[in-house]
């Protein structure tokens, strides 16, 4: 750790990376349980702080809302998901607080704190959005790209207090910089797709590997359709060429994302004469290789929820290390 970094910051910066893989994950799971709309209001549920669960607090809740009776289970995923997201927010404002307070110390930064405090309310209102629009896709996959956006900040926060420069820098990494935040942006491009995947609903219309099953051609015009029109967008509203489209670029991005990171990961290690920077870019082809895995499995087996939730937090880990990767590169040039 960097001398002056004070322990109390340190120590909610290792909970909030934690919760914030939490919440990617609860995120998923409500997705893939089909309960964004659980609550059909925000930031309660039916009214209540709670899912109500006497027989009067139901009934008045299906009296409330009588397009969408209330399902406790489908409830109780969706606010379990919004009590740890809204710890999360309450973490970062801390984390803001403590910034601002200790910023004297020359290793304490403050903007980049603040910058994760307005992305947090953002997310917030991304959340709200995604009830209030019924999981209009591009606010769904916008959500999406919140949570792992305040992953690589916050995991950029945490390398910022903690990290010892490389001694003597490493100058063989130097020239590679640029080149890792090719790769990080293909990534980013990668989780982005998943994300509009999910919005969605296009995971099982394309069965089969290394193809889809369907006989369907193939239609990139329709993979970035806005469907704007509908009042309600649960269980998806695009053709089923259109999703299998979706979910086949998907594929095919990660073919791209799967050479780049590995031809960057080899020149990388080739060239660096760090130990850490070689540990890095040996992280990030062990989550590649896991996520590799995890995707292959949830095609074979016909999208089991367990599988599909390792894939989601997968490709947070796999950002988490190449975030790691670029910033060591960046601070031993």
């Amino acid at each position: 750790m960097q001398k002056g970094a004070p322990k109390l910051l340190m120590l909610i910066m290792r909970v909030t990376i934690f919760l914030t893989l939490t919440v990617i994950v609860l995120g998923a799971y409500t997705r893939l349980s089909d309960a964004g709309l659980g609550c059909p209001d925000w930031p309660g549920c039916y009214g209540k702080i709670t899912v109500p669960s006497d027989v009067l607090a139901v009934t008045e809740a299906n009296l409330q809302f009588p397009e969408r009776a209330l399902e406790a289970d489908k409830a109780w995923i969706e606010m379990i998901h919004r009590y740890f997201a809204g710890t999360l927010g309450v973490l970062i404002l801390v984390l803001f607080i403590l910034a601002f307070l200790k910023r004297q110390y020359p290793t304490t930064p403050v903007r980049l704190p603040m910058i994760l405090l307005l992305l947090v309310i953002f997310q917030a209102a991304l959340g709200m959005w995604t009830v209030t629009m019924n999981l209009q896709p591009l606010i769904v996959m916008g959500h999406l790209l919140g949570g792992f956006s305040i992953l690589a900040l916050l995991t950029l926060l945490y390398l910022r207090l903690t990290s010892q420069p490389i001694t003597g820098g490493d100058a063989g990494a130097k020239p590679h910089f640029k080149l890792s935040l090719v790769a990080l942006t293909v990534l980013i491009l990668q989780i982005a797709l998943g994300g509009w995947l999910a919005a969605n609903y296009a995971a099982p219309h394309c069965n089969g590997l290394p193809l889809c099953s369907y006989a369907q051609p193939f239609s990139f015009s329709s993979v970035f359709q806005l469907p704007l029109e509908h009042s309600n967008y649960e269980f998806g509203v695009l053709s089923q060429q259109a999703r299998m489209s979706i979910h086949l670029l998907h594929r095919i991005w990660a073919l791209v994302t799967c050479i780049v990171l590995a031809l960057v990961m080899w020149r990388i290690y080739s060239h660096a004469y760090s130990q850490k920077i070689k540990s890095c870019t040996v992280s990030v082809l062990v989550a590649l290789f896991c996520q590799i895995a995890l995707g292959l499995a949830v095609v074979h087996f016909h999208f089991p929820l367990g599988v599909a939730l390792a894939h989601n937090l997968m490709a947070a880990i796999l950002l988490l290390t190449m975030v790691r990767l670029c910033y060591y590169l960046k601070v031993s040039t």
